[in-house]
């Protein structure tokens, strides 16, 4: 099998390659909070979608902003966990993960925000307002934790204090 084209370029970590899972990526902080955002992003979602949320355009938007999201957060983490980032040097992956993490605490604010202020406790249906107020609940964690990962996020795209001439030459290497 030495003899085939393909057998030493799957060894030398071409872009033909297949992906390998980075298990260290999911015991570090940012791997660890992308996690957990996958969860809670999912109950939040979740909750209000079980419940009549097309009857109130707040609901909406709250839904669209978990769902916009959650789907964001499962490509990063996957992209990130298969360490497809790496076949892709040539994007910024520090500097992108920062603005995503910001501008989704931006939206998770809004939608906490929302989400909390038409909850109604005279709702006619008791389990609606349960859900929607587990759904505050959940979004205002959620927030909180993407506010978590941007600092992080922020940190790995300054280097931690490393020279940034020397994080981009070991980066590629």
């Amino acid at each position: 099998m030495a003899g085939l084209p393909g057998a030493t370029r799957a060894r030398s970590g071409s872009p033909g390659t297949a992906p390998a899972l980075d298990g260290t990526f999911l015991c570090s902080p940012l791997g660890g909070l992308m996690g957990t955002q996958a969860v809670l992003g999912l109950l939040v979602w979740s909750l209000i979608a079980a419940t009549t949320y097309h009857l109130h355009a707040a609901y909406g938007w709250v839904m669209f902003v978990a769902l916009f999201c959650w789907i964001l957060t499962l490509l990063f983490f996957m992209t990130y966990l298969l360490q497809l980032q790496l076949k892709f040097y040539v994007i910024p992956w520090p500097l992108v993960l920062m603005i995503y993490n910001a501008v989704a605490t931006v939206l998770y604010i809004t939608a906490f925000v929302t989400c909390a202020a038409a909850v109604q406790p005279t709702s006619w249906r008791q389990w609606d307002y349960n859900r929607r107020a587990a759904a505050s609940f959940f979004a205002g964690v959620t927030m909180i934790i993407y506010g978590v990962s941007t600092f992080f996020s922020f940190r790995a795209w300054k280097g931690l204090g490393s020279n940034a001439a020397t994080s981009q030459v070991t980066d590629r290497a």
